[in-house]
This record gives C-alpha cells, sequence and structure tokens, in this order.
C-alpha cells in the first residue's frame, strides 16, 4: 500500500496555519478540527513545517502560558519530512519512526496533496495484514 491509496481512503484535507500566528491560534484550530497537527506555511503559503500538540506542550513546558503567544514559527523544526504519493507504507513507517515524527506531509510535484499519521499508517498496515490473513484462511480451507 502507499501514500495515495491512503489518502483515498482517509481525505485529502489538510489544515494548515500561517506561521506568523499564535499557538494560541493553532490549539484552537487543531481542537475545532480535532485533530493532533496543523501543516505550517509561510506569507507566501508555502509549506515551512507542521505543528503538532506535542510542539505546544513543549513550548508549555518551557515558557509556561506565556508560550501560547509565541508565533507558531518559534515552536516548530525548520526541516520537516514528507512523502510522495508513491512511497510504500513499509517505508514511510521507518522513515517516521527513525525521526521521531508523527505526521507527514504528502506532496506531489512540489505541491501538499494530504497529511498522514503514524496511526493512518498503522491502521493500513493491519487492514494489510489482516486481508493476507483472510486470504490464507480461504486457500487453506478450499
Amino acid at each position: 500500500m502507499n501514500m495515495d491509496s491512503i489518502l483515498r481512503a482517509k481525505g485529502r484535507e489538510v489544515v494548515s496555519i500561517n506561521e506568523a500566528l499564535s499557538l494560541k491560534d493553532a490549539a484552537k484550530l487543531m481542537d475545532s478540527h480535532g485533530i493532533g497537527a496543523l501543516l505550517v506555511c509561510d506569507s507566501h503559503d508555502r509549506p515551512t513545517g507542521v505543528l503538532s500538540e506535542r510542539d505546544i506542550i513543549r513550548e508549555l513546558a518551557i515558557n509556561g502560558a506565556a508560550g501560547l503567544g509565541r508565533p507558531i514559527s518559534g515552536a516548530i523544526t525548520p526541516a520537516f519530512l514528507t512523502a510522495a504519493p508513491e512511497d510504500l507504507t513499509d517505508t514511510v513507517m521507518v522513515r517516521m519512526t527513525e525521526r521521531r515524527v508523527r505526521h507527514l506531509p504528502v506532496l506531489d510535484q512540489g505541491q501538499v496533496v494530504g497529511i498522514v499519521s503514524i496511526g493512518d499508517l498503522v491502521k493500513a498496515k493491519i487492514a494489510t495484514v489482516e486481508a493476507e490473513t483472510a486470504d490464507l484462511r480461504n486457500y487453506i480451507h478450499h
């Protein structure tokens, strides 16, 4: 299974936010959409990173409640991983695990076409294993 298959199943909606807005704005946006990460974009709408709940918690731990007033740009790591639609689930899972990343934008020719979480990949992997198990059972019983 590849990233395109996962995005077709889960949807391609990506919620993004401008890096100049505050962490409080980001937290409110995540809450209103029921999500754990946002794609962060610059003033030209180019992706600059991913902001996760963990990033916000880290800012709170370091700066207290005042951290929520800080701009998003100060809470994200500038270099971030991406995947391509044709990247395989196993390959992306390894990359995410090695870098301890839980959310990954999927880019097709430089354009964001979706975002996958480690949970999406685990769900897809489980579905694949269950389908293979069912196929083996059917083969054995017939």
